[in-house]
């Protein structure tokens, strides 16, 4: 006998209840089929040994697939999806950051100081060449021959500007980096030293300047053995000194084996190795010691390039951490004190030396910074880290006092608990861009994050800061065929040997479902699990 379909008009009560039986089981054997499909992708030999965690549900949170889904995970920069939310629920989307210049000290008229001249950091972290709005790659204008590269320092020089267009040409004192919004805390819990050299381990800081990052491209000779050109952008202030006496250009077809290596503390920088004739420009970026300094140094020969005579030196301001306790201890407490609705600064803050007879303080330039909601979406299509960590101590800049990473994970942690309504013990952080070896959550718990977020005013400005499958930021190269091109947006993670994806996917019903992928001790040197991950998700959209 035909069977009829399950829609219609014309189908009676009796009908409508056999179709909607029919139905539940065609999605009970869908999911049956999913496990099964799941168990086998993470079976298979290259990927059997790691240690997998999937959870799916519907937008409002009602469990769909589960497996490992209560069990904790390094979410590397899965990280940045409470960090950002977090940020965009507390502090806004339009909220904004000045730069302020300053001098202080005597001033005679407008043409001289006695005293230092001081750029204060406000915690923008796009004090760079960078174009914002975020475009797409297929979205960004093509380049023309003639075409000016952007300066990194461009609204640092801005600023430089705005000194030389009031008069003044003479400061008889330093010019100083002061980035004392935030605690001198430059490297969060179990970040890697070999991490520190690059620009995504770079130094965390109120005062970040080009993202606290120098570029340097290594360029082979026309032919073997001789010297390399070596490029750094920008030119000035020169800040390492290079010594490249170890590097040399290799035969063709010898392949790049440019090494970069420098000491924790020091100014020297280390390259040696070979580059052959035939090899592409080794293009890297190297991580700045002491953002505040370095802006100092960039400030201070901006304004002498511009007649502007400094007598003094380029130095750094920094304020250094004085709370006794454990990061643990601190955030907990910070979070419980939270949540009571009794939370007191924790951290001294530094005060500023009262003037003396005769003594002002000007303002004499300054930069207000993007929308946040700007900086949310460069943060995550990117997987920016040092914005990241930028927004944590911003947290705990507006609602903890004291502006420490510690403050800011316990702001993050009540917010957590009591708003999303997380479980406690299903998640931990040490830093807010998941760079930190001690971070631990759980599936669940994302997905239970990423369900909240729908319900919330900014939630579709904010899910447009997630990378797209096939179309930008670093899914750009996954999914790029259909049915997942454009139907996934999603937050990437890798650290190690750990690896995450969690976001949003239109599923084969046309339904948006929420999903997080977690894999942790993976193969070493392989790609197996990622691709492993791409299929659990492409089966997780063909079940739903």
């Amino acid at each position: 006998m035909r069977q009829l379909p399950c829609r219609g008009a014309f189908l009676t009560a009796v009908f409508s209840l056999g179709c909607g039986l029919a139905m539940a089981q065609t999605t009970d054997l869908a999911r049956h089929d999913l496990a099964h499909q799941v168990q086998t992708i993470v079976s298979e030999p290259g990927v059997s040994r790691a240690h997998w965690g999937v959870a799916v549900t519907r937008l409002d949170g009602t469990p769909l697939y589960g497996m490992n889904e209560a069990q904790l995970f390094q979410p590397a920069s899965n990280a940045k999806l409470f960090t950002t939310t977090t940020a965009i629920a507390l502090l806004g989307p339009d909220k904004t950051f000045t730069t302020r210049i300053v001098g202080r000290g005597t001033f005679t008229g407008t043409s001289s100081l006695k005293g230092d001249v001081t750029i204060v950091g406000a915690g923008d972290a796009n004090l760079s060449g960078r174009t914002i709005p975020y475009l797409s790659p297929k979205d960004r204008p093509k380049k023309v021959a003639g075409d000016m590269p952007v300066d990194p320092l461009r609204h640092l020089a801005a600023m430089a500007d705005q000194i030389a267009a009031s008069g003044l040409k003479l400061i008889d004192g330093d010019i100083v980096g002061d980035d004392t919004l935030f605690p001198w805390e430059p490297y969060p819990a179990d970040w890697s030293i070999d991490d520190a050299l690059w620009y995504y381990g770079a130094p965390v800081s109120a005062l970040t300047i080009n993202d606290n990052a120098i570029g340097l491209t290594v360029e082979p000779g026309v032919n073997a053995g001789d010297a390399v050109s070596i490029v750094v952008d920008p030119t000035m202030p020169a800040y390492y000194r290079i010594d490249a006496s170890g590097l040399t250009t290799g035969p063709a077809k010898s392949g790049n084996h440019v090494q970069f290596e420098r000491m924790i503390g020091s100014r020297v920088l280390r390259i040696y190795g070979t580059i052959a004739t035939d090899a592409r420009p080794d293009n890297e970026d190297i991580a700045i010691e002491d953002p505040a300094e370095y802006a100092a140094l960039a400030l201070k020969s901006m304004l002498e390039a511009r007649g502007i005579q400094v007598t003094g030196k380029a130095r750094a301001k920094h304020q250094l951490p004085s709370e006794p306790r454990g990061f643990v201890e601190q955030s907990i407490q910070v979070a419980e004190d939270s949540a009571r609705g009794t939370l007191l600064c924790r951290t001294a803050q530094l005060t500023e030396a009262p003037l003396s007879h005769g003594e002002e303080r000007r303002e004499l330039a300054r930069h207000v910074s993007v929308p946040l909601l700007d900086d949310l979406t460069v943060t995550n299509k990117i997987s920016q880290n040092q914005h990241a960590e930028i927004l944590l101590h911003q947290i705990a800049t507006r609602l903890a006092c004291g502006g420490s990473g510690a403050q800011g994970e316990g702001i993050l942690r009540a917010f957590m608990t009591s708003k999303v309504g997380l479980d406690p013990d299903d998640f931990l952080f040490f830093d807010g861009s998941g760079l930190s070896g001690h971070d631990l959550v759980t599936p669940r718990a994302t997905t239970k994050l990423l369900a909240w977020a729908t319900t919330q005013p900014w939630f579709a400005d904010w899910k447009k800061t997630l990378p797209i499958g096939g179309e930008d930021g670093t899914l750009i190269a996954r999914f790029p065929k259909a049915p997942l091109k454009d139907n996934l947006f999603a937050k990437t993670g890798t650290l190690g040997e750990a690896r995450a994806l969690s976001g949003y996917l239109v599923a084969a019903s046309g339904k948006t479902i929420i999903f997080s992928v977690m894999v942790g001790n993976h193969t070493p040197r392989t790609t197996a699990d990622r691709d492993a991950m791409d299929r659990i998700v492409a089966a997780i959209a063909a079940a739903n």
